[in-house]
């Protein structure tokens, strides 16, 4: 069978892992990106990583996510006892959501989708928001997309794609142009700040709280066109709140603050070896080199070989909603789920070495 799991690392990382192997006491952060139902396939890393690996240690971790990476980090926030169990729910959830086109439609309309979705969020953390507040380790920041004066201020049929066209402009030129239409606001645990510059975009941190919880995390997932934006979060703010994937859809962000820390190595369980900037960016292929940014990064990620051997050679995506039955999508999506405890298991080995070697981010 082919190797499942391949091992990307930034300079420092890389001559780390070599001195002394991966360990758990070595990690500051936890970064977790966008990108849908290829979230799925993490799974197996996230129920090791959380419930077995880092458990080893006693270090303050930050989980910083976007859109599913928020629901995933925040699920390893929830997850006090059994981590297994509250990542396995989460899976199912996302594996049997199903959004039914009204008569006449092409696609479910957006408010549906919104309404359910925040339905599902809701069932998951309502009445636990304290729990994830209150971890003893780990400290939660959710990454959003919010529209700034003008267009994107508030969500419209017309404004919005107008909106959305001159931020693909603007971003087209440079990315910091972004920052004309959209700023990142990242809804940050409020015991520790999120230990990183956020220079390289406009950008602003509020308190995540007991009250915005859920509406931060629903914000962070709703992918324009796709779901409604969220409007003026609690502790937040006035604005529309969209998708934190929009301005960070790979948090390819300034990580090197932690290398000065105890815990210098930021972990990052991604489904591919790119790290894209921007959701905008994922046609601008040369945005897609590693830069010094990530110096002190462990990236680790499936192999194409064995992504070709998952049902349809490929790894879930939101174009199965469309292109596959309920039924077969479903079908599909819960056999990567569970072919993803291979990636676990050669973690699980490497864990175990006193050197890793890995291949240059």
């Amino acid at each position: 069978m082919p190797q499942a799991l391949q091992v990307y690392a930034g300079a420092a990382a890389k001559a780390r892992l070599a001195e002394r192997g991966l360990r758990a006491e070595d990690i500051g952060l936890i970064p977790a990106a966008a990108g849908g139902p290829k979230g799925l396939i993490l799974n197996g890393l996230d129920r090791f990583i959380f419930g077995d690996w880092l458990p080893q240690s006693r270090q303050t971790v930050h989980l910083v996510g976007a859109s599913i990476g928020a629901w995933r980090m925040a699920t390893a926030a929830l997850a006090h006892r059994d981590v297994a169990d509250a990542f396995n729910v989460m899976a199912e959830a996302y594996v049997t959501q199903q959004y039914d086109a009204l008569p006449g439609d092409k696609r479910p309309r957006p408010e549906g989708v919104s309404r359910r979705f925040g339905e599902i969020l809701g069932e998951i953390f309502q009445g636990r928001e304290a729990d994830v507040l209150a971890h003893p380790r780990f400290r939660l920041h959710v990454v959003t997309s919010r529209g700034r004066a003008g267009l994107l201020a508030r969500e419209g049929k017309l404004r919005t794609p107008l909106g959305y066209l001159g931020a693909f402009a603007a971003n087209a030129v440079s990315r910091p142009l972004l920052g004309r239409f959209l700023e990142r606001v990242v809804f940050s645990d409020p015991r520790d700040r999120l230990p990183l510059r956020l220079n390289d975009f406009r950008s602003r941190e509020v308190h995540l709280s007991r009250a915005n919880l859920r509406d931060a995390l629903l914000a962070s997932c709703s992918i324009p066109f796709w779901l409604q934006a969220q409007h003026d979060l609690p502790g937040a703010p006035r604005g529309a709140y969209w998708d934190g994937g929009i301005t960070d859809y790979h948090l390819h962000l300034d990580y090197r603050a932690l290398q000065s820390s105890n815990a210098p190595l930021v972990l990052y369980p991604h489904f591919q070896r790119q790290v894209v900037p921007g959701w905008l960016d994922k046609a601008l292929k040369h945005r897609h080199r590693s830069t010094a940014f990530l110096d002190n990064v462990v990236l680790l990620c499936p192999s194409a070989e064995w992504i070709a051997s998952l049902p349809g050679a490929k790894l879930p995506d939101r174009n199965d909603f469309i292109k596959l039955d309920a039924e077969e999508r479903r079908r599909r999506w819960r056999i990567a789920v569970a072919e993803s405890q291979r990636l676990a298991d050669e973690f699980a080995a490497l864990a175990q070495r006193d050197s890793v070697s890995a291949l240059p981010l």
